[in-house]
């Protein structure tokens, strides 16, 4: 409401001018003190009294949540992690030993997932380092699992099979290892050529022996091939044992097994001769893996006791020959499909 006074000299009643101005000068202090005002409030009720406003106190009680699930997350991933160890240890220790399998290389077993898309969007997002650091353990623990999993598949597969593949794999003498039945002559190695002299290679083992002495299969599996030569390895068998295995016997006098025939691990299939490359009765031996020869000396046990031998040979010999010679073709490819 406007102010008046009284001016003697135009003896009126007139307005005050400054009033005006001073109201529009309150009126612009009150604006401008509000917000110091506002602000000093906060200041002694955040600083001074130590407080929280209602929306940072309810953003701290989120954080608080999702920290305490971030923790257990943690120990959870700890347990899993532990645990996951003892089976890696158990596997590469204990199960893959068994049947001959590598370790799996520890690079590629703590390697993670590539999610490298999700952790820059997790970054960009301001995610919590804390969550990031759990969605990486989480994702590596992931990779390890899966590839345990189809380790335990591959050692599964194995010891469904592993009788049929321990009484395939080749591990006893050829010859029956009695006294004076034989003599170790030349073995796998560089050697000098017996014929043609000068240094060669020598492909398997020679059992030095009489003419006639029986040979027997070190492995059950199925005749692949008998051939009668005059030169090389003269009258030979080879038997495919599966599972990457073959056996060379070479030189023989006779030959008693037939091509597609299946032997089993102490059956007769010749006697030692002196045909082909040969500069006396003896046998050839060889063993072959994955299409590499191998020492035999490796895959036969020498001192292997003689009674245990000859009940090895009484066992097949009472054994139903006929049974033994079925579905020969058959088994050859079950088991190359299982190699």
């Amino acid at each position: 409401m406007p102010r008046y006074f009284f001016n003697p000299k135009t003896l009126s009643y007139e307005e005050k001018s400054g009033f005006r101005y001073a109201r529009h000068i309150r009126l612009v202090l009150l604006v401008l003190a509000s917000p110091l005002v506002a602000g000093l409030y906060l200041w002694i009720y955040t600083s001074v009294l130590g407080l929280d406003l209602p929306k940072t106190a309810m953003l701290k009680r989120r954080k608080a949540a999702w920290e305490a699930r971030i923790n257990v997350l943690d120990r959870r991933l700890d347990l899993c992690d532990q645990t996951l160890s003892g089976i890696e240890m158990r596997d590469d220790g204990v199960y893959r030993s068994i049947f001959g399998l590598a370790p799996i290389p520890s690079e590629l077993a703590y390697t993670g997932f590539d999610r490298s898309d999700i952790y820059r969007e997790m970054v960009e997002e301001g995610a919590d380092p804390e969550l990031r650091a759990a969605a990486a353990r989480l994702d590596a623990l992931s990779k390890r699992v899966y590839l345990r999993g189809r380790s335990l598949d591959e050692v599964a597969g194995l010891s469904e099979r592993a009788g049929e593949m321990i009484s395939c794999v080749p591990n006893i003498p050829p010859l029956l290892p009695a006294p004076g039945n034989y003599r170790l002559s030349s073995s796998f190695g560089t050697r000098e050529d017996p014929i043609y002299g000068g240094a060669a290679r020598h492909q398997g083992q020679d059992f030095a022996a009489k003419q006639g002495t029986p040979v027997y299969a070190t492995g059950d599996g199925v005749v692949e091939s008998t051939t009668f030569e005059r030169r090389g390895y003269g009258n030979q068998v080879v038997i495919d044992h599966g599972y990457g295995y073959k056996t060379r016997y070479a030189h023989l006098y006779t030959i008693d097994v037939r091509e597609g025939m299946t032997v089993s691990r102490g059956d007769k299939i010749g006697t030692v001769g002196s045909t082909g490359k040969s500069t006396g009765p003896h046998l050839h031996y060889e063993v072959i893996y994955m299409g590499a020869r191998r020492n035999p000396r490796n895959y036969m046990d020498l001192d292997m006791p003689v009674e245990e031998y000859k009940a090895l040979l009484e066992r097949r010999s009472v054994g139903d020959e006929d049974a033994t010679r079925v579905g020969t073709m058959e088994l050859l490819k079950r088991r190359r499909a299982a190699e």
